[in-house]
């Protein structure tokens, strides 16, 4: 986990130097988010919180959680959001780009080479062997959540939103926005209340 003391700031680092660490990061992330936007997330966490130290764990939770409420791609919206906080709307636009243009040009070559080898048996364990890879990853992430969820709040009200919350999602299939919004209003509600009564 990183702490307070280690997230560098903007100011610590050459404006190009910074640009280019923007754009390394999100260049990575674009290249190897197999599988969809929450792919990316934990390639996202290892390049922000990680490797660059931009931002704390609690933050880029937040981040997150956010990113998920809204409507759009997640890898992008955290991209322009990540960029932003680093480098301003220069940074945002940066980590844009990089993180969308490159997939879009490496698709277009790659859905014509499929769609001509389409027939191929090793084409088809090539797309199918990195769902497992997807799979470790986001459990790392997810563990990771947990762990700090249950330190910062206690495992029991941790254990109990983990549970209602795959109840509502899997079994009701209640879109994840929903789930997030309705945490929200539970936490927050009473700190409201609580302060309207000062």
């Amino acid at each position: 986990m990183v702490k307070k003391n280690e997230v560098k700031s903007q100011s610590e680092r050459p404006i190009l130097r910074l640009h280019g660490e923007i754009a390394s990061a999100f260049f990575r992330v674009g290249m190897l988010g197999f599988g969809g936007g929450p792919s990316a997330i934990p390639l996202v966490h290892q390049e922000v919180v990680k490797k660059y130290k931009w931002m704390e764990d609690d933050e880029f939770s937040d981040v997150v959680a956010l990113a998920n409420t809204m409507p759009g791609p997640i890898g992008t919206k955290m991209a322009g959001y990540i960029g932003y906080r680093v480098a301003g709307v220069v940074g945002a636009i940066n980590a844009i780009l990089v993180s969308v243009v490159p997939t879009i040009v490496l698709m277009i070559i790659l859905l014509f080479l499929l769609q001509t080898n389409k027939d191929i048996p090793a084409v088809q364990a090539m797309a199918s062997a990195v769902v497992p890879v997807v799979a470790v990853m986001l459990g790392i992430l997810a563990l990771d959540f947990v762990k700090k969820s249950g330190e910062s709040m206690g495992w029991k009200k941790t254990l109990i939103i983990l549970l209602l919350s795959f109840i509502a999602m899997s079994l009701l299939n209640i879109h994840p926005a929903f789930v997030i919004l309705s945490v929200f209003i539970i936490v927050f509600a009473p700190l409201v209340k609580r302060r309207n009564n000062k």
